[in-house]
């Protein structure tokens, strides 16, 4: 007994004080915020190993062991696979559960987040992963400081590089590669609730243009889903080049600081985050040139984040607040308040705003002429 309450005694923490606290405190959140990169680059790791199409294949709890084998890598290297895997799987990727028959065993399986990493899902964010944790977007952030420091250039990607991100995307077939997959890819949810449940955008609407629409994502999966709906995608040359149409999906290459197609609607998604608020402005100009009068049922669909829109939500608003900082980053973007979306609005000379849906981080905003 007195050996016992020794071991029991030695496992009791002495008290410390309030301040002591806080300290420790406050270190901790440094030490957290230093290595926040940890998180992406474990998932990288496990995406470049294939491990959430390993485990998917599997189709039940997958031990340890046979996620080992099933890498083909050294047996010695199961500690580091369980170490990873721990990591990611305190970070909500994986889940760790008992395997039939075998109390004593634990399996892991997928949540909705690693399915969303699937390589040959269709609503896969692989690409936007892969993209943002390239070396070319990493460099760029450490150039931020120097970017600061500085009065010529429009973005830290500018400062690394000697080039803004759309130049660079010009002339680097890979980089303009990477960067369509992604945003196909990040189209790819948004547009399944859009075609779903968001339908009266498009009532009435004869001919609706997808301004800056990339390869045609958004735009294919409307003119699937209201065939006698006409949609073009409007984007650089070098965007639509050799991109072949349907029977209501037409490719138009241009520029939109110079011209837009006219239609009944024009679609904006995750366009104007691009640009400065003077450029925005230059764009919703030309937007409302290629439009009829709210009256003959024109108007702007925009899907882009509105910051703050889920104040509750913690989560939410810090991915909001690092998608600003990316468009800080490689474009002289930035995300925006309800706020500021209205003033650009009305610095063009549009006549007013309804938020009619929310999607998550992101809204569909209809702007009138």
């Amino acid at each position: 007994m007195q050996e016992l309450l020794k071991v029991s005694n030695s496992r009791m923490a002495l008290p410390i004080g309030e301040q002591s606290i806080e300290l420790l405190q406050a270190q901790a959140h440094v030490l957290n915020s230093i290595f926040n990169y940890v998180n992406s680059m474990s998932l990288k790791c496990a995406t470049q190993l294939g491990i959430p199409d390993i485990i998917h294949r599997h189709g039940k709890p997958m031990t340890l062991q046979e996620l080992v084998d099933a890498l083909q890598i050294n047996s010695a290297k199961a500690q580091a696979v369980y170490r990873l895997m721990r990591i990611l799987t305190h970070s909500g990727f994986f889940v760790e559960e008992k395997i039939s028959g075998d109390d004593t065993n634990m399996g892991y399986c997928l949540t909705q987040a690693s399915r969303l990493l699937l390589k040959d899902d269709a609503l896969s964010s692989l690409p936007v992963l892969q993209i943002l944790l390239d070396p070319i977007f990493i460099k760029a952030w450490h150039h931020m400081s120097e970017w600061f420091e500085n009065n010529e250039d429009s973005s830290a990607f500018e400062t690394a590089y000697g080039r803004t991100f759309w130049d660079y995307g010009s002339q680097e077939p890979r980089m303009n590669h990477l960067f369509n997959k992604a945003m196909a890819s990040e189209t790819q949810v948004v547009t399944n609730v859009v075609t779903r449940d968001c339908k009266q955008v498009f009532e009435k609407l004869k001919l609706i243009v997808d301004v800056g629409g990339g390869t045609g994502s958004m735009a294919k999966a409307i003119a699937d889903s209201f065939p006698d709906l006409q949609c073009v995608v409007f984007d650089l040359p070098h965007v639509i080049a050799g991109l072949e149409g349907t029977k209501n999906l037409t490719y138009i290459g241009g520029n939109m600081f110079e011209s837009i197609p006219h239609a009944d609607a024009l679609i904006l998604k995750w366009i104007l985050h691009n640009w400065c608020d003077e450029d925005c402005v230059k764009i919703l100009k030309k937007c409302k040139e290629a439009i009829p009068s709210k009256e003959n049922g024109g108007k702007l669909i925009i899907i882009d984040m509105i910051v703050g829109n889920k104040k509750e939500d913690h989560e939410g608003i810090e991915t909001q607040l690092f998608y600003d900082m990316c468009m800080m980053v490689f474009t002289n973007g930035r995300e925006r308040t309800e706020k500021e979306w209205a003033k650009l609005f009305f610095d063009a000379g549009f006549a007013g705003y309804k938020i009619v849906y929310e999607l998550g981080l992101k809204a569909i905003i209809e702007v009138y002429p």
